[in-house]
């Protein structure tokens, strides 16, 4: 039932936008992540452990693999969001870039360059060179400020663990201040402790934001290598399952029903969905229940981003996500994650 009312809002939202005679319009914008998986260029990067991806490494990195898997990407990326808006997402948070060059190549791609996306980066210190970043559209997200957070590890372990930091975008979407925060928090082999520190860190980060100026809304986003219902994400980061549960200092984790109920991810592990590539909302975007209050800018829905050239078509992994290698052989695919999408809406005037 619940479901079927969100189904109708979208109509009833669709057909005000489309039609401008109503009494009222609104201006839809989608905003997403993907996991790249493994966007790196054909060049060495002075002490980086890149070199898997180089001519002469495990992968036979060459500019033929590089110039496919860019292409690949901007077209999953130009694609995003077109569901239900023809200019697509109007940010992308993404993981898993090695470095500026290859943004300015994935930017360069037609179908990016058309819709004139830049992007805001800064090199962490990733040991492998992975980074997050973020694109964007210029005419509908206005970017004020980019700093870099490093992930600070505790003195109980070790001191030398680097890790891909906290990006944190400050700018204006809809005339309005919103924060997007990408990261990619530590692999499962790391051992959920190292997790759940990163998602007190993105907690902070998020509460000094808000204490500076409650009127920002901020998104919090990226490769959480947990499910919504795992400790960092439902405690520590204090993501709840259904906006009647979100309190002054929680957020709100769309996510946890489409793993649960639709049982729907974004990575497929032993025959298993898990969903790792959330985004997360704070309170002031969303509608208080039983009301439809747009004059702001407001949460609408959520979507698994999924077209059928992202899947394995045929053989024993059919279904998965295609990725760009599996067994050691070039699959030319895209990445073994599927991107995710939050659309938000605002009443125009």
């Amino acid at each position: 039932m619940k479901n079927r009312c969100l189904l109708m809002l979208v109509l009833w939202l669709f057909a005000i936008v489309a039609v401008p005679a109503q009494d009222k319009q609104f201006a839809i914008y989608p905003v997403g992540f993907y996991n790249l998986e493994n966007l790196f260029d054909t060049c060495h990067d002075a002490g980086k452990k890149d070199y898997e991806f180089l001519p002469t490494g495990s992968y036979k990195w060459n500019g033929l693999k590089y110039s496919h898997k860019l292409a690949n990407l901007a077209r999953v990326l130009s694609d995003m969001g077109t569901d239900v808006h023809p200019n697509g997402c109007v940010a992308i948070g993404v993981s898993e870039v090695e470095n500026a060059k290859a943004l300015d190549d994935l930017v360069a791609q037609p179908a990016l360059a058309a819709r004139g996306f830049k992007y805001c980066h800064i090199e962490g210190p990733d040991r492998r060179g992975v980074d997050c970043a973020l694109l964007y559209n210029p005419k509908q997200f206005k970017v004020n400020g980019v700093v870099l957070h490093p992930y600070v590890q505790s003195l109980e372990k070790d001191s030398a663990f680097f890790t891909r930091g906290f990006l944190t975008v400050s700018g204006e979407m809809a005339g309005e201040p919103l924060t997007i925060i990408v990261n990619h928090l530590p692999s499962r082999f790391s051992g959920s402790f190292y997790r759940e520190q990163g998602a007190r860190q993105l907690t902070v980060i998020k509460d000094s934001i808000l204490k500076s100026n409650p009127k920002t809304k901020v998104l919090i986003m990226g490769d959480m290598n947990d499910d919504p219902m795992d400790k960092s994400m439902a405690e520590e980061l204090r993501g709840r399952r259904e906006i009647e549960e979100v309190g002054k200092n929680d957020m709100y984790n769309p996510w946890w029903n489409v793993l649960a109920k639709d049982c729907t991810g974004t990575l497929l592990y032993n025959g298993s969905w898990n969903l790792f590539d959330q985004i997360l909302l704070t309170p002031n975007l969303l509608c208080k229940p039983g009301k439809r209050d747009y004059s702001t800018l407001k949460y609408l829905k959520c979507q698994v981003f999924r077209r059928d050239y992202l899947f394995q078509q045929e053989g024993k992994y059919k279904g998965s996500p295609l990725r760009t290698h599996a067994g050691g052989i070039w699959l030319d695919g895209y990445s073994d994650h599927l991107p995710t999408i939050v659309y938000l809406v605002k009443q125009v005037k």
